[in-house]
């Protein structure tokens, strides 16, 4: 893998790639996240996939660009950083708010789409709840209390029988939610606040898409995903049975071979 800043558009963007490979998938982190948070996962694709990975603006190392980061514009700025990589199409797999960058993507540049993959995603805009649970955590951040946020989002990801032995991932999804600047934390909260629904492009959409799916969510209930599934006939899916939010480092095997089987499935020929 191959670390380097690129210039997407005006925008300073912090790239890994592994630079070979006939196809390419590009990994989008979730909130509060960065690249980092692929780092064990890799390993489960980049011999038989080219594998790109990224910080998104407002997040890990690349740069903050004002007071809200829209889903469009982050859309676009991955678009950006992919033809500058020489990218001309590719899959990409969304963890959670990387899934609303994700569908914006596949909205706007579906010609630059082989498949999209929504991991513990949704592309329903937030309900009236989740908009003003976000904007508690704007004002946690703006009055300095980031640490709060620290204390119960990395550990609430996880299915609680998990906990334990991700410990060491708490840990480091911990430290991440310090090391992220607060002007990229509201920036990000206000592009999710302000996201609209996608339900109707997702199935209008002739790019294939997959949801993978954690059976103990704390995010994303059973109910609501599996009413989600339901209202998407066109979509494949994979259930993890021991998966909450994270379940890529939780079931990393299965949800590897997942993606590896999306792209070689019959369907999608």
């Amino acid at each position: 893998m191959i670390e380097k800043f690129i210039m997407a558009g005006p925008t300073a963007l912090h790239v890994c790639d592994s630079g070979q490979g006939d196809k390419c998938v590009v990994l989008l982190h979730g909130y509060l996240e960065s690249m980092l948070v692929w780092e064990d996962f890799i390993p489960f694709l980049y011999k038989e996939l080219r594998v790109v990975t990224l910080d998104l603006p407002g997040h890990g190392i690349s740069v903050v660009t004002g007071e809200e980061h829209s889903m469009e514009f982050l859309a676009d700025t991955v678009a950006d950083g992919l033809r500058e990589l020489g990218i001309e199409r590719c899959t990409l797999v969304g963890h959670s708010m990387g899934g609303y960058v994700a569908l914006a993507f596949c909205e706007r540049h579906p010609e630059m789409l082989d498949g999209v993959v929504l991991l513990s995603s949704t592309p329903n805009a937030d309900t009236p709840e989740k908009a003003e649970n976000r904007r508690r955590e704007i004002a946690l951040v703006k009055a300095g209390k980031k640490e709060l946020l620290a204390r119960v989002a990395p550990e609430a990801g996880f299915a609680e029988e998990n906990r334990f032995r991700m410990k060491d991932y708490i840990e480091d999804l911990t430290e991440q939610v310090f090391v992220t600047e607060d002007e990229g934390i509201v920036a990000l909260l206000n592009g999710m606040i302000a996201r609209k629904d996608r339900n109707a492009m997702l199935r209008e959409t002739k790019v294939p898409v997959l949801f993978i799916l954690g059976r103990k969510d704390g995010y994303i209930p059973v109910e609501a995903a599996e009413k989600m599934v339901a209202e998407h006939p066109e979509a494949q899916v994979v259930w993890l049975e021991n998966s909450g939010h994270m379940g890529f480092l939780e079931e990393p095997e299965t949800t590897a071979q997942a993606i590896l089987g999306f792209l070689s499935s019959e369907k999608r020929l």
